[in-house]
């Protein structure tokens, strides 16, 4: 029992390390999130329907697990 609450103690505080983070490159505005406008200044083949399409809770913004979704099914290019 002590080694398996060890190892669950060491695998949560692996997980913030691999999470993903905000690329303040295009996070210009420091929000934590990735807004239409500067997606297209990151992406210049960005589109109205693509933003859409990326921020799947229609927040209006994309935070990095919708970017991160959005890079694995091909919809942009992984990295900025």
């Amino acid at each position: 029992m002590k080694k398996l609450v060890l190892t669950l103690a060491a695998i949560g505080f692996a997980l913030p390390a691999i999470a993903q983070e905000v690329d303040p490159a295009i996070d210009t505005d420091g929000d934590g999130l990735y807004s239409y406008p500067e997606l297209t200044a990151a992406y210049p083949d960005m589109t109205e329907d693509l933003f859409t399409a990326i921020d799947v809770n229609a927040d209006g913004a994309a935070d990095v697990e919708e970017m991160a979704a959005a890079e694995a099914n091909g919809l942009v290019p992984s990295g900025g």
